[in-house]
């Protein structure tokens, strides 16, 4: 017979070794815990690492995320979570059927799970992807979901005038993932669409995992085109995208409550692309809007207006089923137009931006909503190099499960970091030649640039006076610089952009060495980042939401050269973590001057007094690398929305 022993903690009652040995002396091949996070905490500190072998099933596990940290390593079991209560059938239940209740489902319109899986375009998606792997290690009962897009987003190829060109990047999606029995039917256009869920599950440190749902709706019961809905990311038209957007929240909210026996406790948006689970929820809810918003999170991303999806009504009421549109209406958030941004503020308790500055603006462009900020991270361990992991090892053992161990790469040796610098360095040139068959030479000061080619991103902003750059080249020290970054396939003004800098780069042969590297992917990402010797980011201000791309360079010991937007605000020390372009507020106009003087600077230092820029390298680490995490920035979503949900 199994033996379930349940036990209480309290504040006069918390010697859980007794108890423990209690439960052990009784058999017991299971223990289900009944306590608040603060007494959770106390008590499994007085337990020896290996006297608890037995699985532990914690009762309202919302509330006890906030300290998952702090107990989690005094467990040498998987800790399991639910809701439940004494006296239920579900407080019996054997060991060996315990299963982690999910009650957080994060839907996300890419994901990169994986860097060979094309489900992902640009930024959004690493940060979704490293978000679920941070959220893994700390073994939060999360799932996610999104589209499974067999097609991928695409393979970049530029051709010699510097025209990109698009092709379809398929992946082995039926064989890569699991088959589940899940399904859901949506109706659009008046028609039911059904869609299956595929699964694969990403795995934290300590064994963890986070499953990934990816919707399909490739079926041979659906119409041609409805079965092409779950090919293409950011693919087709604004008809294509609305229906792909209604597949990610109401499908997806299906799905979801499906995969955890039952509707889960919290909805978190990553931006506004899923905002139809709003209405669906409203639905279920009968109306009740305060319940609905009490059950989501919002995570907007777009700092700009002409980022935010907006559908004209005509088009809604073309694809949407009339009970959802009633719900819009309802609601108040079908006028002229559908505001999937606005909707999913409208239709959640927690709202936040992604940066503080970023925060800043979203309250200005959306009044009325408390849109906090928590600031994006990395998942360090995904994005250190190889050569970084080992010195990390060999200096600060528990970095990877606790990244703030790295605040104390200050007293790693100057000698060690710049050695170790140069062994990445020495593997980017090497996954250059490969991809492009240019050499580059390891001694000279190397720039890298890779971010989504959008205007506002001011990918040229580097090569706007020609003559300097030629001038800095020739008098501080010889440069290299590397670009990369793919444009989106409609976006006319980043393709464009992609030319002019191809076109740069062949008016400064012979002066500098300069390569765009094309398709740019997570793969590439892992030599360039940590290879090159600065990395520059020169957005228009303020239309930089976060950015995360100098976040990866910090942790191996990259500084930055970037204009004050997004995360550098908060990440720039001048001097000590690398060097702003301009000032806060100061005018456009500035910039490209501002970039050059600092360019001189940093260019004779590195040539000049390498002992300097070592020193820079190592606080770029020691106070960028060990903050901007996504182990920091998942807390903050357990404390600041996640446990507020629960309460």
């Amino acid at each position: 017979m199994q033996v379930v022993a349940h036990e209480r903690f309290n504040s006069n009652d918390i010697n859980a070794a007794a108890q423990v040995a209690r439960i052990k002396a009784a058999n017991a091949q299971a223990m289900i815990l009944w306590a608040g996070p603060g007494v959770l905490a106390t008590a499994f500190r007085s337990i020896n690492d290996d006297a608890l072998d037995i699985p532990v099933l914690v009762s309202d596990s919302i509330m006890s995320y906030s300290i998952m940290d702090q107990f989690a390593a005094f467990l040498p079991k998987q800790l399991y979570f639910a809701s439940i209560h004494p006296g239920k059938a579900a407080c019996a239940r054997e060991p060996a059927s315990m299963t982690l209740a999910r009650t957080i489902a994060y839907f996300s319109m890419e994901i990169a799970i994986d860097e060979s899986m094309p489900t992902y375009a640009g930024g959004l998606g690493v940060l979704a992807g490293d978000t679920l792997r941070a959220a893994a290690d700390a073994a939060l009962p999360m799932m996610a979901v999104t589209l499974v897009y067999h097609h991928g987003y695409y393979e970049q190829m530029i051709d010699e005038n510097g025209i990109q060109h698009e092709h379809p990047a398929p992946w082995e999606s039926r064989t890569r993932l699991e088959a589940t029995d899940f399904t859901a039917a949506v109706r659009l256009e008046g028609r039911s669409v059904r869609v299956r869920a595929w699964r694969t599950e990403i795995r934290g440190l300590r064994g963890a995992t986070v499953p990934v749902y990816l919707l399909d709706s490739d079926l041979p019961e659906n119409e041609a085109w409805d079965r092409t809905l779950t090919d293409r990311l950011y693919g087709g038209d604004r008809r294509y995208r609305l229906a792909q957007e209604a597949l990610l929240g109401i499908a997806g909210k299906a799905i979801v409550d499906a995969a955890a026996g039952g509707p889960v406790q919290l909805y978190h948006m990553n931006e506004g692309h899923s905002a139809l689970v709003v209405p669906q929820l409203l639905l279920e809810l009968q109306h009740d809007l305060q319940a609905v918003r009490a059950r989501c999170v919002f995570t907007t991303h777009t700092p700009v207006p002409a980022g935010h999806d907006c559908f004209g009504r005509d088009l809604v009421e073309r694809v949407l089923e009339r009970p959802i549109i009633e719900a819009l209406e309802w609601m108040g958030q079908l006028h002229g137009e559908l505001n999937l941004t606005a909707l999913a503020l409208a239709g959640s308790h927690y709202q936040n931006a992604v940066a503080m500055r970023h925060g800043e603006v979203s309250r200005a462009m959306f009044p009325g909503y408390p849109i906090q900020a928590i600031t994006n991270g990395v998942h360090a361990a995904t994005w250190v190099s190889p050569h970084f992991t080992n010195l990390f090892n060999r200096f600060l053992p528990d970095w990877q499960a606790d990244n703030f161990r790295l605040r104390q790469a200050v007293g790693i040796p100057l000698r060690d970091v710049g050695d170790t610098h140069r062994g990445c360095k020495d593997d980017l040139i090497v996954a250059l030649r490969q991809r492009t068959g240019i050499q580059f030479d390891p001694n000279v000061f190397t720039i890298g640039f890779a971010r989504r080619a959008a205007t506002y991103k001011r990918a040229d902003l580097l090569f706007s006076d020609m003559s300097r750059l030629r001038e800095i080249a020739a008098e501080c020290g010889p440069l290299q610089i590397i670009y990369s970054g793919k444009s989106h396939p409609d976006d006319d003004g980043g393709r464009k952009l992609i030319q002019r800098i191809h076109e740069a780069m062949k008016a400064l042969r012979g002066a500098i060495r300069a390569v765009y590297v094309e398709n740019y992917d997570m793969t590439f990402a892992k030599y360039m980042i940590p290879g090159v010797d600065l990395w520059l980011n020169t957005p228009r201000r303020p239309e930089e939401a976060s950015g995360t791309s100098g976040m990866k360079a910090a942790l191996n010991g990259v500084p930055s050269l970037s204009i004050l937007d997004g995360w550098w605000v908060e990440g720039c020390v001048e001097g000590k973590t690398g060097w702003a372009v301009g000032t806060l507020d100061g005018s456009p106009d500035e910039d490209a001057p501002s970039l050059y003087l600092q360019l001189e600077r940093i260019v004779s230092m590195y040539y000049h007094d390498t002992a300097r820029y070592a020193d820079i390298m190592r606080y770029a680490i020691a106070l960028n690398g060990s903050y901007f995490t996504t182990e920091r920035m998942v807390r903050e979503y357990v404390i600041n929305a996640y446990r507020e949900a629960a309460s």
